[in-house]
């Protein structure tokens, strides 16, 4: 009798390469005066979720989180282990695995509109980790935190969201 086996090969070597794909997309950053460096992470988390689904998706984004806690340099700027996880920019990165889930639910719903706006709706959620991590280790207010933090990044990263929206689509739909 033949069990079906839901963690594939394929399935498990795809969640890595999408976790050394942030890596890699980690290390393109802009140093801000904020703290947050100015990345394209959020196109590969985006993307991760969209492509491998919400299960694998968040399964890859806890395997780039724990590569990065163990201290390989995977965070931006060469950034890697606990200090930087739990330093005051380390809630984006703890966002991760919820944005990639909402990512990948977007592949229940068959309007791109729709698939943008969950993926958008994870995009915050990330948002509103790093700026409440931030809040609480430098004691400034929430309005504070989020106009330095998050607000300056928005709209870069809602693009970047909805790009990784429309090539994710296009990747699903490549024959393999």
């Amino acid at each position: 009798m033949k069990t079906h086996n839901r963690l594939s090969t394929r399935n498990m070597i795809l969640t890595g390469m999408f976790a050394a794909v942030l890596a890699v997309m980690s290390q393109l950053s802009l140093p801000m005066p904020s703290g947050v460096p100015m990345t394209i992470q959020v196109f590969a988390v985006a993307l991760c979720g969209v492509v491998l689904g919400w299960k694998l998706g968040a399964v890859a984004m806890i395997i780039y989180i724990l590569i990065g806690a163990f201290g390989a340099p995977v965070f931006a700027n060469f950034g890697g282990g606990l200090g930087v996880i739990f330093g005051k920019t380390g809630g984006f990165i703890l966002g991760y695995p919820f944005m990639a889930i909402l990512c990948g639910l977007s592949e229940k719903v068959k309007s791109l509109w729709q698939k943008a706006f969950l993926c958008i709706i994870g995009l915050f959620l990330c948002h509103l980790s790093g700026t409440l991590q931030y809040m609480v280790l430098t004691g400034m207010s929430f309005p504070a935190a989020a106009l330095l933090m998050s607000l300056p990044y928005l709209l870069k990263d809602a693009v970047l969201v909805i790009a990784a929206v429309v090539v994710g689509k296009i990747l699903k739909n490549t024959k393999t």
